[in-house]
């Protein structure tokens, strides 16, 4: 056994599990990819500053959660707790808005990383699939992307989650609230550090999970009846869209998200089969977010789904996804000239996009089928020095177990034609 494992909080994807997650992220991407949106990836690792600017400093993911190292150049930086601010960097840094044919629409997948107690749903490293649309201020995008959230989801057979849906303001309301919210917080029995908070950014301590606290929420400014005519107007038209689109969602006064730069639109995917860990995606808009980090104004909208969250809900949900036998067809030599022949056999397969697996090692006939039915491979291809001798291979349907001798020079072609 070895000796390291991996790191607490963490774990390893192996096949054959591995496979459902490259379809979980398959699916939530396809909606994105015949929508317009391109692929992109940003390194591991950005500058401390990014995320302190962009996620908000007084948010629990950089305050206490973002894994954070100085190199030996001495530059501070972490590695990455979210994807927005690094998406949004990436384009700024290309200048993709200056392009013309706003907005620019991303998507992407990887890995982030955030110190937190592990526990079912909640690792300290976990995938997501993301997307952003940048430089664009029109309910129409805010719709558009939860609408193919809602599709990416349902195309997994999902059925048992619930869109949340709520609108944060913008920098002309919100100000008005933040002010009653903090004069009422400041009456209630909090903790130091919830108490700083409220001088920070009071509404993240609405987004306190603990009980105690939720208690004396209750009877809080709700920031609905702070919202100015625009973000009301604003938020009346993305709701019809949702609703004109058939996508259902409901109505969360409460809904605020863990991170300081959204405005505006803000939304949850929750899956009640999950436990408390029941978020399993969501996003909003962050119309202010570019200027944070040192670009131009840049009105954007954006989500991130959990990949890990979303294989829990389908595993709720009982769904065993239909993903493909990594192998079609298994090719079994018996003896060295059989060894030579079909190695070049599976070569060619391969080439004509047959997924062809071989019998490696000096292994006789029974350990050799072992393989192929581990393998999920539907065909088998057997051949021994009489076979050859004879010009052909022996062809098993490992369905039916029937079995037939093909010539080998006809085997591409006719395995081709049995599996299309």
């Amino acid at each position: 056994m070895s000796t390291f494992k991996a790191p607490k909080g963490t774990f390893d994807l192996i096949p054959p599990f591995s496979a459902t997650y490259l379809a979980v992220r398959d699916a939530i991407s396809t909606p994105l990819r015949t929508a317009g949106y391109g692929y992109v990836e940003t390194p591991g690792f950005e500058d401390v500053d990014l995320f302190a600017r962009g996620v908000g400093e007084s948010t629990d993911i950089v305050t206490k959660e973002m894994y954070t190292l100085t190199t030996k150049g001495g530059a501070n930086l972490a590695l990455r707790p979210e994807g927005t601010a690094s998406v949004l960097r990436a384009a700024l840094e290309a200048n993709m808005h200056k392009a013309g044919g706003l907005p620019v629409k991303l998507w992407y997948s990887g890995s982030y990383y955030r110190y937190e107690r592990p526990q079912k749903g909640r690792y300290r490293h976990f995938s997501q699939v993301g997307a952003e649309a940048i430089g664009a201020e029109d309910p129409a995008l805010d719709a558009e992307l939860i609408i193919l959230a809602d599709q990416a989801y349902r195309s997994l057979g999902l059925r048992n989650f619930r869109i949340l849906l709520n609108s944060l303001g913008d920098k002309e309301c919100r100000p008005v609230y933040r002010e009653a919210l903090q004069g009422f917080l400041r009456g209630l029995d909090l903790d130091e550090e919830t108490r700083r908070r409220i001088e920070i950014n009071p509404l993240r301590v609405l987004d306190d999970k603990r009980a105690d606290v939720q208690k004396q929420l209750v009877g809080a400014p709700l920031l609905k009846d702070y919202l100015c005519e625009a973000c009301k107007a604003y938020h009346s038209e993305v709701r019809e869209l949702l609703t004109a689109a058939g996508v259902v969602f409901e109505d969360d006064e409460k809904l605020v998200r863990g991170l300081d730069y959204y405005t505006r639109t803000t939304f949850e995917f929750v899956h009640d089969g999950l436990g408390s860990q029941s978020a399993v995606g969501g996003g909003g808009r962050y119309d202010g977010l570019s200027e944070m980090i040192g670009g131009p104004a840049l009105p954007s909208v954006g989500w991130a789904l959990g990949v890990d969250r979303t294989v829990l809900a389908l595993e709720a949900e009982g769904i065993e996804l239909d993903v493909p036998p990594a192998t079609s067809v298994f090719a079994v030599p018996l003896g060295e000239e059989a060894r030579r022949v079909l190695f070049g056999v599976v070569t060619e397969l391969r080439k004509a996009g047959v997924a062809t697996d071989f019998g490696y090692g000096a292994k006789g006939l029974k350990s050799h089928m072992k393989n192929a039915n581990r393998s999920g491979a539907r065909y088998t291809i057997v051949a021994g020095e009489r076979d050859l001798a004879e010009g052909v291979v022996q062809l098993k349907d490992m369905e039916s177990g029937e079995q037939e001798a093909v010539a080998v020079d006809k085997l591409v072609e006719t395995v081709r034609a049995k599996l299309a």
